[in-house]
Formats: structure tokens, sequence, C-alpha cells
């Protein structure tokens, strides 16, 4: 997902977004240790997912102790 189309979502989206691909990433990395998928790509993405949403969750808590 890209981080201009997350820029566009409000605190609390992007928390909840944060915590449904944390939830998917636990799924995937859990099947794969059983051997029911090969998703690495899949695992890669949503890690990369997570760390652009905490990212902008610290931006706007960065913004908001500026003004």
């Amino acid at each position: 997902m890209k981080a201009e189309k997350m820029r566009e979502w409000t605190a609390k989206e992007l928390d909840a977004k944060a915590r449904e691909f944390s939830d998917q990433l636990f799924r995937l990395k859990f099947q794969l240790r059983n051997g029911q998928t090969d998703a690495l790509s899949k695992i890669r993405g949503l890690r990369k997912d997570i760390a652009r949403a905490k990212t902008l969750q610290r931006e706007a808590e960065l913004q908001q102790g500026r003004k």
C-alpha cells in the first residue's frame, strides 16, 4: 500500500489498519510455520505496511506536539 493513500486516513483508521496488518502477519507466519503457505512476499509487504502506518502515526504525534 502506498504511503500517499495512507496519509489520507485519520489517526483511528491508521491505528485500526496497523492492528489489522499485524493480525494478518501473525496468521501468515503461523501458516508458514505449519507449511500451509509460501507467502514470503506477502509477509514482507505486510511488515512494510505496518512500518508505514506506525511512521505516519508518529509523524502525526510530532506535528501535534509542535502546534
